[in-house]
């Protein structure tokens, strides 16, 4: 899986932002703000990455246990599917 075509990441301090550029402002004109952790995840989905892939990365970066960072990375997952940024899951 990973983040569609026309979404940029762009951070402030420890906050980021999530905008749609090109095509994709014609059906997304939002801002997605995100905390650290998600813009975390939000980069490591500009490459296709497995859900076991993705959460491994949380893991080894914030040095979590392993069901915290389920929990963390399925709720995120969830909000991009919602919003229909994701592709190939």
């Amino acid at each position: 899986m990973k983040v569609k075509e026309g979404f940029l990441l762009r951070s402030f301090g420890d906050e980021y932002i999530v905008v749609a550029v090109g095509e994709g402002s014609e059906d997304f004109n939002k801002l997605i703000t995100l905390n650290s952790v998600g813009g975390f995840i939000f980069k490591e989905l500009s490459e296709d990455i497995s859900r076991d892939e993705l959460v491994k990365k949380i893991v080894d970066y914030y040095e979590i246990d392993r069901q915290l960072a389920e929990r963390d990375c399925d709720s995120f997952i969830e909000k991009l599917k919602d919003a229909e940024l994701l592709e190939g899951c």
